[in-house]
């Protein structure tokens, strides 16, 4: 499956993105915890040159919590500040803010060498769709103050959020980029439901959700569902019909049903903390 999205809007949003970057100190990057190099778009790297940069791995409560410890270090070793974080979790936020305190030390020690006080950090949160970026605001400023939608391209304009005297928030839409050059990023980051589920194969995106739980998790699909791991995925899938009863008038199966119940599933955390792709050796990287 050749799987790609990129709509207009995204376009406009990453040409406001390069207006906004001039007026911010720091890059928030959301990501997802399950897919974090995947749910990077390399279009944030490029815009977000000499900014100071986080990343916050968002949906960690979704992510096997080893694969989270992993990655957290990757990053650090990059020079990256990373948390781990649930976005609906108030409790996450005294580490982001510490983790922006950190990461703009040097902005506030030239700024106090000028004899600027007081001026608050200007962050810009930014992320591709649906990884929790207006979520993670209202957390962290304890109110609803950005929209909030569970299907991706729910935010389009532009919104400076004041959290307190020392950090602002700008919100921004979430972009893709144009063309995924890896398939396989584009089927990760479709099987979180970051791409339009319209426009994808749905049954063939679902057997190749269980092919990977069976090689890595195969215990998601055999402790969920009741049915053997070694089973091919066809036949995972027929049992997830016949045992959620899935079908169609005159009793026969309905796969799409099916196929979307298991991603639903999943997306979820229903069948249990799973990460999608595991950090290189520093080396490789």
């Amino acid at each position: 499956m050749n799987v790609q999205w990129y709509p207009g809007h995204m376009t406009k949003a990453k040409r406001q993105m390069q207006e906004d970057i001039k007026l911010i100190d720091l890059i928030i990057e959301l990501v997802d915890a399950r897919v974090p190099l995947s749910s990077r778009n390399p279009d944030i790297d490029e815009l977000g040159k000499n900014k100071a940069r986080m990343i916050l791995l968002n949906k960690a409560d979704l992510a096997d919590e080893r694969q989270n410890r992993a990655w957290m270090e990757y990053f650090k070793e990059k020079g990256i500040y990373a948390v781990s974080i649930d976005s609906r979790n108030k409790g996450s936020m005294k580490a982001v803010s510490a983790a922006i305190t950190e990461a703009c030390k040097e902005k506030t020690e030239r700024d106090r060498r000028r004899g600027i006080k007081n001026r608050p950090v200007r962050a810009m949160v930014a992320g591709i769709p649906n990884v929790g970026k207006s979520t993670f605001i209202n957390t962290f400023a304890g109110k609803a103050c950005a929209k909030t939608g569970n299907k991706p391209g729910v935010t389009k304009g532009k919104q400076w959020i004041r959290l307190n005297k020392s950090v602002e928030l700008l919100d921004t839409p979430g972009i893709l980029w144009p063309k995924f050059e890896d398939q396989e990023v584009g089927m990760r980051l479709a099987y979180i439901g970051s791409i339009k589920d319209d426009i994808l194969n749905i049954e063939e995106l679902a057997l190749g959700l269980i092919g990977y739980l069976q090689e890595f998790y195969p215990a998601a699909i055999r402790e969920r569902y009741n049915v053997e791991e070694e089973l091919k995925p066809l036949d995972i899938l027929t049992a997830v019909a016949k045992a959620r009863g899935c079908l169609k008038k005159g009793e026969e199966l309905d796969y799409e049903k099916a196929s979307r119940l298991l991603l639903e599933e999943f997306r979820s955390g229903k069948l249990g903390k799973v990460t999608l792709e595991f950090p290189k050796e520093p080396e490789e990287a």
